[in-house]
């Protein structure tokens, strides 16, 4: 299992067409991709569970990867979230 802190940079947030890209990443590997913000704890592989995280600009995040690809998983998300524009 790999945990990585990120913060939301984009000034939309995690919402909308970032939390689609992150979704349709999230679900392209075999390891399970959890996100926790304060005290919620949702799968990454859910579009509805992402937004209703409420990750606004500024908001700290967890990435959670676990299972066989979780390396490949926590990359490819770290990048996309650093990549990804309003």
């Amino acid at each position: 299992m790999l945990e990585e802190k990120f913060v939301i940079q984009n000034k939309t947030g995690l919402h909308a067409r970032p939390a689609s890209l992150f979704v349709k990443k999230a679900s392209s590997f075999k390891s399970s991709v959890k996100l926790i913000k304060d005290d919620n704890e949702i799968d990454a592989k859910s579009m509805l569970s992402v937004l209703t995280l409420g990750a606004g600009q500024g908001s700290t995040i967890k990435i959670v990867t676990d299972g066989e690809d979780e390396q490949d998983a926590m990359n490819e998300l770290i990048k996309l979230l650093q990549d990804v524009e309003d």
